[in-house]
C-alpha cells in the first residue's frame, strides 16, 4: 500500500510526497549508543572540527571572503568544485545542530553561512571560481566547471537547515533559492538547454522543491534528468558516459560511467519520477539498480572498478586490488537506494544501505575521525606509507588513510552521512514502524490515523545478533524488523503478559501485528557467525578465491597478523575452505597454508604445488578497521587451497 504523508514534514534528507513508506526525521528517531552511536560522536567532536580547519587552511573558506570583497580572482585557492565542500560541511552541521542542539556548533554555523552570503551575486549567482573579471564567464564550461554542482549541495545544506531549524533567520534558504530561481531563468524552457557534467543539482532541486512547495524547481530537476543522454555536452576522452550523457536515463540498463555522478543522477531520477508520477521512470531506475547490484557492486557494497575515470567497470569487471570504490560513490548509491526502499519497501534496499555504510562509508575515516580514504581498495599488495599530517595528499593517492585531499569531496561527504545517520534507522508505513538499521535508538513517533508508537531499541549489534525492541506505550500497530538477506535462521520472539512466543523467520522483514501493550517486547536473534561467501564465477578476478564475511561486516587478512608465523605479506597465504572459520578471543580465525616462495625468472609454465603441508590458524579483521594498526598488505579474497 502508497502512504501519503500527512504529518509534519519530518527532519530528513529526502522527503518525497507519495511511497510504500514515510522517513523518520531526527525528532522521531534517534542514535543512543552502540556501534553508529559511537561514531556519531566522533563525527560531532573531532571530524567536523578537523574539516573546518581545513577548509580555512587550503582557503577554500576564504574563498568567499575574496568574493565578497571584489578581490578575485586573485587569491583563490582550491579546485573549480571548492565550494561544494563548504555547502557538504553547512550540510553536516545542520543535521549535527539538529541531533545535539550544540550552542557552538549553531555559532560557527551562522558565521559560515554569512561568509557565503556575502559573495552572492544580487541575481542569485553564487560561484567563487566564474563570472569576475579575470575569470571565466558564468556557465561557459558546463563539462569540468561544476557551477551547477556546487549549487545543488547549497540547496542540500539549506534544506537539512531548514528542516532541523525551522525558520531559523541565518538567511541559508534565502541564499539557496535565490540561486535557484536563477538557475530555472537561465536553464529553463527557453534558456540554456543543457546539464552539468557532474550531476547533483538535480537532487538538490527536488529536495528544495519538496521543502519550499516550489513546483519550478521540481520541472526544473526534471528537465535536467530528461535532457541526460541528449549529447549536449563536449564528447569526452571516455565517452560521454562517463557524465551519462550518452543515452537518456528512462534507456539505460545499468549505472555506468563515474560512479558518483551515476549515484547522484539515479537518486534525482527517483526523486522526479516519484513526485511526478513517472511510473515508466521509476521502473527503469529498479532495473538499473538490479543490474548494477548484481554484476557492478563489489562484496562490501563499493563501486566503481576503473582508477582513471573513478568509474564503473562492465558487469563482473571487480577486480580487488584495482577497486577503486570511491567513498563518495557509495554515500551516492545509499542516496540512491534509500529512495527506491522509501518508494519500495523493500528489504533487500536497506540490506545494500547496511553493506555500504559498515564496509565503504565506516572504512573511510580512522577511528580517530581526522584521516580518510578516498578509495577503498580490497587488496593492498605494498604496505602503506603514512601520510604527513600536515600536508595535502593527492587524491586516491594516499596509500593509508590521509587527513585531506586536493579534492576532498569525500570527507565532508561522510560527515554530513553520519550526522544524518538516524534518519536511516527506521521508516513507517500506514500501520506501524520498520526497523531497517540495528543500533541502540529511541523511537517516537505517530502512524495511521494517530496510533502511537515508543519503542526502544537494545542491541550489541554487530557483535552480537540479538536485537531487543521494548514498547513504551499501548498501542496496536505492526512491527516489522529487516532480516538480512545473509541470515539464514533467525528467530523473532515475542515477550508478553500472555507468555512467551518463538517462530524462525526468513530473510526479508519479520512482522508482529497486535495490541501491544506498555513493556512488551519483541526480540530478533540474527545468526552473525563468520561465513565463506563464494563469488560468482564469472567474476573472473576472484575466480578460486573467497571471502569472509561476520553478519553485515567483511572481513580482511592483514599482514600484521601474520607476524606469529613469521610471514610479513598476504600474498603467499592460502585459505583451507574445508576448516570453518571459528570465533575466539573475540576474533575471527580462520586455517591457512603458505604458497612455496618462488623466485622463477619467467612467471608462466608447469603447474607448481600449492601450498605447504603444515597449516595454521590466523585472525582476520573487519575490513572497515583495517590499516589502523600501522601500515600493512591486505586482502579480502583469499585464494583457496
Amino acid at each position: 500500500m502508497t502512504m501519503t504523508s500527512t504529518t509534519t514534514i519530518p527532519a530528513a534528507p529526502a522527503v518525497p510526497i507519495r511511497g510504500a513508506l514515510r522517513p523518520l526525521g531526527q525528532t522521531e528517531v534517534r542514535i543512543t549508543g552502540g556501534f553508529w552511536g559511537r561514531r556519531q560522536r566522533v563525527n560531532g567532536s573531532a571530524t567536523l572540527s578537523h574539516i573546518e580547519a581545513r577548509l580555512e587552511s587550503e582557503g577554500w573558506l576564504p574563498n568567499f571572503d575574496l568574493a565578497a570583497a571584489g578581490t578575485l580572482p586573485e587569491g583563490r585557492r582550491g579546485r573549480e568544485f571548492s565550494d561544494s565542500e563548504v555547502y557538504k560541511y553547512l550540510e553536516a552541521l545542520a543535521w549535527e545542530i539538529g541531533r545535539t542542539d550544540d550552542p557552538a556548533l549553531e555559532q560557527r554555523f551562522r558565521a559560515i553561512v554569512a561568509r557565503v552570503a556575502a559573495a552572492q551575486e544580487p541575481d542569485g549567482y553564487l560561484d567563487t571560481m566564474f563570472g569576475r573579471p579575470g575569470q571565466d564567464a558564468r556557465w561557459t564550461n558546463l563539462e569540468w566547471g561544476h557551477e551547477l554542482y556546487c549549487l545543488g549541495h547549497l540547496f542540500q545544506a539549506a534544506v537539512a537547515r531548514e528542516r532541523t531549524r525551522p525558520g531559523a533567520g541565518d538567511g541559508l534558504i534565502d541564499v539557496a533559492r535565490r540561486a535557484a530561481d536563477l538557475v530555472c531563468d537561465v536553464f529553463g524552457p527557453g534558456g540554456i538547454e543543457s546539464i552539468c557534467g557532474h550531476a547533483e543539482v538535480e537532487v538538490g532541486l527536488a529536495e528544495l522543491a519538496r521543502l519550499a512547495g516550489e513546483g519550478r524547481y521540481l520541472e526544473q530537476a526534471r528537465l535536467f534528468v530528461e535532457r541526460h543522454g541528449a549529447g549536449t555536452l563536449a564528447e569526452h576522452e571516455w565517452g560521454r558516459s562517463y557524465y551519462q550523457d550518452d543515452v537518456p536515463v528512462r534507456d539505460a540498463e545499468a549505472l555506468r560511467g563515474h560512479a558518483v555522478r551515476a549515484n547522484y543522477l539515479a537518486a534525482a531520477a527517483v526523486d522526479v519520477a516519484v513526485d511526478a508520477g513517472d511510473d515508466e521512470l521509476l521502473d527503469a531506475l529498479r532495473r538499473q539498480w538490479a543490474r548494477t547490484i548484481a554484476r557492478r557492486t563489489y562484496i562490501t557494497g563499493g563501486q566503481g572498478s576503473h582508477h582513471q575515470d573513478e568509474a564503473f567497470g562492465d558487469d563482473w569487471e571487480l577486480p580487488p586490488d584495482r577497486a577503486y570504490s570511491e567513498t563518495c560513490a557509495s554515500i551516492g548509491s545509499i542516496m540512491f537506494t534509500w529512495r527506491l526502499f522509501l518508494a519500495d519497501g523493500e528489504a533487500r534496499y536497506a540490506d545494500l544501505i547496511e553493506r555500504s555504510l559498515y564496509n565503504v562509508v565506516e572504512t573511510s575515516p580512522s577511528a580517530e575521525g581526522t584521516s580518510f580514504y578516498y578509495a577503498n581498495t580490497l587488496h593492498e599488495r605494498v604496505p602503506g606509507t603514512p601520510a604527513d599530517p600536515d600536508a595535502t595528499s593527492p587524491r586516491a593517492a594516499s596509500s593509508l588513510r590521509a587527513p585531506w585531499f586536493e579534492v576532498s569531496c569525500c570527507p565532508p561527504n561522510v560527515a554530513r552521512t553520519f550526522a544524518s545517520l538516524d534518519s536511516y534507522v527506521a521508516a513507517a508505513t500506514d500501520d506501524g514502524i520498520r526497523l531497517l538499521q540495528y543500533a541502540p535508538s529511541e523511537v517516537r513517533t505517530v502512524v495511521g490515523g494517530g496510533t502511537p508508537v515508543e519503542l526502544d531499541v537494545e542491541t550489541r549489534y554487530p557483535e552480537d545478533g540479538l536485537v531487543r525492541v521494548t514498547v513504551h506505550a499501548d498501542a496496536e500497530f505492526t512491527l516489522g524488523l529487516r532480516v538480512p538477506g545473509w541470515a539464514s535462521g533467525a528467530l523473532l520472539r515475542v515477550r508478553s503478559a500472555d507468555g512467551v512466543s518463538e517462530r524462525s523467520v526468513d530473510p526479508g522483514f519479520a512482522e508482529v501485528r497486535r495490541s501491544f501493550a506498555e513493556g512488551d517486547v519483541v526480540e530478533l536473534e540474527l545468526p552473525v557467525a563468520p561465513r565463506i561467501s563464494v563469488p560468482d564465477s564469472r567474476i573472473d578476478a576472484v575466480r578460486g578465491c573467497v571471502a569472509i564475511e561476520r553478519g553485515p561486516e567483511v572481513l580482511a587478512l592483514e599482514s600484521v597478523d601474520l607476524a606469529p608465523a613469521g610471514l610479513d605479506d598476504v600474498a603467499r597465504v592460502v585459505l583451507d575452505a574445508s576448516v570453518a572459520p571459528v570465533e575466539r578471543d573475540g576474533r575471527v580465525w580462520v586455517r591457512v597454508g603458505v604458497l612455496p616462495a618462488d623466485e622463477s625468472a619467467w612467471p608462466y609454465g608447469q603447474a607448481t604445488d600449492a601450498s605447504s603441508s603444515e597449516t595454521f590458524d590466523v585472525p582476520l579483521v573487519a575490513y572497515h578497521d583495517w590499516a589502523e594498526r600501522g601500515p600493512s598488505t591486505m586482502r579480502v579474497f583469499l585464494p583457496v587451497m
